[in-house]
């Protein structure tokens, strides 16, 4: 073993791949901390290169619209399209800001481009796209556009950084550029280098592929989700990938054993009674991802809102058993809640703009530990985040890496009653509207009318029958009908239907 990183193994990855729907949980000492979900006839374009002709440009915003053949257009920002601004969630490239030219110098209309997708389109939205083209490997991202060695940000030791870093401007061909992943640690120069002549071999193939078709072209798919998650995660921090599927874990074994062959022995088939993710508790947790309110250890809880524009999180002290001060049951409670918060981001894929409301704390050194501990359990998520600045109030504003939709968006969708609100009309407020219903329609149209009947949610119902009895009787009084309440278990709360007879 090669001087690097030689901690213990503390992750598993567990794939359930039984069903069009591949599920991939990964679990930090026993406990899951990402999620990932790819439907096999709804894979993702993130990581996809094409060959695109600018359609439009934008003045206004910098920017191009590119038809790269999907349903929506993809957008080019200016800076995306003339200089090397690397915006991969894992890495950090040194490098002088530029000052941008207009976009109009820069693209015209009908110019043919080599662009990659770097964000998901997402709502109404079309994909977000560059021309900074990365090919990425188990060990190191191929930079065809940009001559310059960069080394992941995650590889703290300062002796295995100039080792790599080393090795890397050695291999490094004329004229392309090399990163060099976290995965790196601790290999060998012979093994970086069989990855960067893969890498190459892509390329060149890429390129052959693009003189030859028209635009707009797909020229690079990505890889599945389960080939690319071993590209991307299997490191030696995993002790072992469990696989539910046969066929999914022969294709797994193949790929580990082309290119990552030391760590092929860790891909493991299961073969349990109980369902994979039953008996790791990854359905429960699930659930538990979905949800709003997320408890913290020894009582206390938070809460997390996603609008369109910011993710809301507010810190809650429930029943938190008090300590000697409030100070300090302030910043015991906040300091849970930052590693939390921390998982959840990462576990939820949550970008964007995010706003956390701490518990008011009064003593600086305390709200400087604060961020300190948000900061430090921030620095284990892959995408990037920046904490931009803490109030007085002790709301924290701070970004997350938004690539794609975030897990509550691919698993759910908008409520068909509420409509997103989150809330829906209350006993009372249906109550009163068939009451006013009723008036208007007896007034209109039921005037022969002996019988009329209500069909509405058991709980409007029971509201009706009895808190509204008395003003129910008023009106079969005055227009001398019979008002029958009718049950119907499968409506909504807000659903209700007057018919006469």
């Amino acid at each position: 073993m090669l001087s690097g990183k030689s901690s213990t193994p503390s992750k598993q990855i567990l794939i359930n791949a039984l069903t069009k729907e591949v599920r991939i949980a990964v679990l930090e000492e026993g406990q899951l901390t990402e999620f990932y979900v790819e439907r096999k006839e709804k894979r993702g374009v993130v990581g996809n290169i094409y060959k695109g002709k600018v359609s439009k440009i934008v003045p206004a915003v910098q920017a191009a619209f590119v038809d790269i053949g999907l349903p929506k257009k993809a957008f080019l920002y200016v800076k995306e399209a003339i200089s090397f601004q690397f915006e991969d969630e894992e890495f950090a490239v040194e490098g002088e800001e530029l000052e941008l030219p207009p976009v109009e110098e820069v693209l015209s209309e009908g110019q043919e481009l080599l662009v990659q997708v770097i964000k998901e389109p997402v709502g109404t939205k079309g994909p977000r796209i560059t021309t900074n083209i990365t090919i990425p490997g188990h060990y190191l991202v191929l930079l065809p556009t940009i001559n310059r060695v960069g080394l992941s940000r995650r590889i703290t030791n300062d002796g295995e950084r100039e080792r790599l870093r080393k090795i890397a401007e050695e291999i490094k061909p004329p004229d392309y550029g090399i990163i060099v992943r976290t995965a790196a640690e601790g290999a060998s120069k012979e093994e970086l280098e069989r990855d960067l002549n893969y890498l190459i071999k892509v390329w060149e193939g890429l390129k052959e592929k693009a003189e030859k078709k028209p635009p707009p072209s797909l020229l690079y798919q990505d890889l599945e989700i389960v080939p690319k998650t071993l590209r991307d995660l299997l490191t030696e921090e995993v002790s072992e990938v469990i696989i539910d599927s046969l066929a999914e874990y022969e294709r797994a074994l193949s790929f580990a054993k082309a290119f990552i062959p030391k760590l092929a022995g860790r891909i493991k088939l299961y073969k349990g009674e109980i369902p994979l993710f039953e008996k790791f508790q990854i359905e429960e947790a699930i659930e538990k991802a979905l949800a709003r309110k997320v408890y913290l250890p020894g009582g206390g809880y938070i809460v997390i809102d996603e609008t369109e524009a910011l993710v809301s999180i507010d810190v809650n002290s429930g029943k938190f058993k008090k300590s000697s001060s409030i100070e300090e049951t302030a910043l015991e409670i906040n300091l849970k809640a930052a590693k939390e918060i921390a998982r959840q981001l990462r576990l939820r894929d949550i970008g964007g703009i995010i706003v956390i409301d701490f518990i008011d704390l009064r003593n600086p050194e305390n709200k400087q530990l604060l961020l300190e501990t948000l900061e430090r359990e921030l620095s284990k998520d892959r995408a990037r985040t920046k904490i931009v600045s803490m109030s007085d109030l002790g709301l924290v504003e701070m970004t997350r890496k938004r690539v794609k939709k975030s897990l509550g968006k691919t698993l759910t969708m908008t409520c068909p009653y509420c409509e997103g609100r989150g809330r829906v009309k209350s006993l009372e407020t249906v109550s009163f509207e068939i009451e006013r219903e009723l008036l208007r329609i007896l007034k209109a149209n039921f005037k022969n009318t002996t019988v009329i009947r209500v069909y509405a949610n058991p709980s409007v119902c029971e509201k009706l029958k009895n808190e509204e009895k008395e003003i129910l009787d008023r009106i079969s009084e005055l227009y001398c009908v019979e008002i029958k309440i009718i049950p119907v278990e499968h409506y909504h709360v807000e659903k209700y239907l007057i018919s006469r007879g």
